[in-house]
């Protein structure tokens, strides 16, 4: 086995700059200004993928959950982001977020989505199941079809010359 020199790794360290104390401080005003210019659709946003950052942050390392409720859960959400986009003022947010009806269409669209998750793979083996089944059903009828045609003493001696 070829070990992996230590030296890559330090010259990949060496090369990535942390950013100075004036960057970051720069990049917080900015994300500061463009959060509060549009925080009725920040409020619905990080209120309505609440499922989806909560796998972000507990289970970071399974992709696949993470898309397949991050999309259940915004296609629940975007017809509300729309309709802050339509009307933007704080009031509306606030009355979309309050609404209980709202948030069981958003959270519970990512509920569709761990149902797809968790349930998809069986409904595979399911599907797998049913078509062996199915084949060995249409097998049994070919055996009985041959015994018919050439006898059961036949095929009592080839899995006799076949057992030994």
């Amino acid at each position: 086995m070829k070990k992996i020199s230590k030296k890559k790794n330090a010259n990949f360290k060496k090369s990535f700059q942390s950013l100075s104390f004036a960057r970051k401080s720069l990049l917080f005003i900015f994300l500061a200004i463009l959060a509060s210019s549009v925080l009725p659709a920040v409020i619905v946003i990080l209120i309505g993928l609440l499922p989806t950052i909560t796998i972000l942050f507990v289970d970071p390392k399974n992709a696949a959950k993470l898309v397949i409720v991050g999309c259940f859960n915004l296609s629940g959400m975007f017809v509300y982001l729309i309709n802050i986009i339509d009307k933007f003022n704080m009031d509306e947010a606030f009355s979309i977020v309050s609404d209980i009806f709202n948030m069981i269409i958003m959270l519970g669209s990512a509920a569709l989505g761990f149902l797809v998750y968790y349930e998809m793979p069986n409904l595979f083996a399911y599907i797998a199941q049913s078509a062996s089944q199915r084949r060995l059903v249409n097998i049994d009828k070919d055996l009985s079809k041959i015994t018919e045609e050439w006898g059961q003493s036949v095929i009592d001696e080839q899995i006799n010359q076949h057992m030994q």
